[in-house]
């Protein structure tokens, strides 16, 4: 159910901020607004909502266990699920081999929901458009922000202007605004970690008006120790293909004749479902992956306090398919920490960064790990029979031991906690193999004994 008002008292009159109309802002300024505070959403870019998404730049989203539970605290989780497609496993193409599906969980009933980041991010935004209190301005682009006064300057379509806020929430992306643009001495401190590869995104259409591939799963092409390309499930029975290759590898493909002839080399079951390949590989950018680790993410000014969200503080690669649920879970922290703080603010701040960093830092490493798994392990015949492995411990042990994707992506326990987890469930079960040992060893024993005799 939607949370309900709260109406913490020491937010009154206080003039909130939120910088950024992403996924992770419009949450957020819905959370506020519920609560009864005035919130501003200040967004750099036109309206998504009437110009479209960007071309090329839609990575479609993973929504599991987290980022549903967010959607439900604003009465959005079922509209979400209804526009989701369920992908309930991994459908690997490896080169020269018979496809093989990997689910995701041990009873393969669970899975994760591709969606539509535009439209999901649109729904936000009318859910936050609508809830009184909060206010959405298109075409401001924020250039300083001065925490001593409280003052944010804006370039937008009537010139450059500054604005008061005594609370400024920044959800303004990886190369966030606020995070560098903060006055002195109330700088962000922030990591950068470019991954060599970048990434490029390419459709593949509905065939004779249907999936061209089977819609009830991730499919994945890995390819050497180096590259992949993954597929993921739209409505219309398209799919949106993300190639991740490193940088030279894109640029080594200069002319139509030199894409097709690639990937009729390396993508060979696929080439003939994408009539547009070439033009859609010209025409679509190549992204760049980050992960970003800042700290501090709260600046507690005497004219405002600063903290950044999202991937503004924590961006991570989208190898788990977290960085969504993560942001969202941000603004459930915020919120959260707003009742348990009374409404006061810094108290809350300082508390919603305090319990953040940690699980961020652990799905950062988790979501790096998991690019390496995608590309370089799945077609592995050893890593399938340790999968099936481990899925049949969760059935025998249900409950009690339960693998590190389910614990990700279709549970809420924190990041954080989960390598633990995993640590403490592995050694019960190595003491449980080896106490079996040593038992089967001491009957064996008796027998030989009895036997002698």
């Amino acid at each position: 159910m939607p949370t309900e008002p709260t109406g913490a008292p020491r937010t009154a009159g206080q003039r909130v901020a939120v910088v950024g109309a992403g996924l992770a802002g419009a949450l957020l300024a819905t959370l506020l607004g519920r609560r009864g505070i005035p919130v501003t959403v200040y967004e750099r870019r036109p309206d998504p909502r009437v110009t479209g998404a960007e071309r090329g730049r839609s990575i479609n989203l993973a929504i599991s266990a987290r980022g549903l539970a967010a959607l439900e605290q604003v009465g959005l989780r079922e509209q979400a699920l209804a526009r989701a497609l369920p992908m309930h496993g991994r459908l690997v193409h490896p080169r020269g081999a018979a496809t093989n599906f990997q689910p995701y969980s041990a009873d393969g009933t669970r899975a994760i929901n591709s969606i539509s980041r535009a439209e999901l991010n649109a729904a936000l935004l009318d859910t936050a458009e609508a809830t009184p209190g909060v206010t959405l301005r298109f075409e401001h682009r924020v250039t300083a922000l001065d925490t001593a006064s409280g003052k944010l300057t804006l370039d937008g379509p009537d010139g450059t202007r500054t604005e008061p806020a005594d609370v400024v929430l920044a959800g303004d992306g990886a190369y966030s605004a606020v995070r560098r643009g903060v006055g002195p001495g109330g700088a962000f401190d922030a990591a950068t970690d470019f991954l060599e590869h970048g990434y490029k995104e390419l459709t593949i259409p509905p065939r004779d008006g249907d999936f061209a591939l089977d819609p009830d799963a991730l499919h994945i092409w890995p390819r050497r120790a180096t590259s992949m390309m993954i597929a993921l499930p739209n409505l219309d029975r398209s799919f949106t293909c993300t190639l991740f290759w490193p940088k030279d590898e894109f640029e080594a493909l200069g002319t139509p004749e030199a894409v097709t002839a690639h990937f009729r080399r390396h993508y060979p079951d696929v080439v003939e479902l994408m009539p547009d390949l070439a033009d859609d590989f010209a025409r679509n950018p190549v992204g760049s992956l980050v992960t970003v680790r800042a700290w501090p993410w709260v600046r507690i000014g005497d004219g405002a306090s600063v903290a950044l969200l999202g991937d503004a503080a924590h961006a991570i690669v989208p190898f788990f398919g977290q960085g969504a649920n993560c942001a969202f879970e941000d603004c459930i922290e915020i919120d959260r920490c707003l009742d348990e703080a009374n409404g006061d603010w810094p108290a809350a701040l300082t508390l919603y960064q305090e319990r953040r960093k940690a699980n961020t830092d652990a799905i950062a490493d988790m979501a790096l790990d998991n690019f390496v798994e995608m590309r370089d392990r799945v077609a592995s015949p050893v890593f399938r029979a340790r999968q099936a492995a481990v899925h049949a411990l969760e059935r025998r042990l249900a409950g009690r031991y339960v693998s590190r994707y389910e614990l990700v992506s279709f549970t809420t326990m924190p990041y954080a906690e989960i390598p633990a987890r995993l640590r403490k469930q592995n050694l019960a079960v190595a003491g449980v193999a080896a106490a079996g040992a040593l038992l089967t060893a001491g009957v064996l024993r008796a027998l030989r004994v009895r036997s002698r005799r």
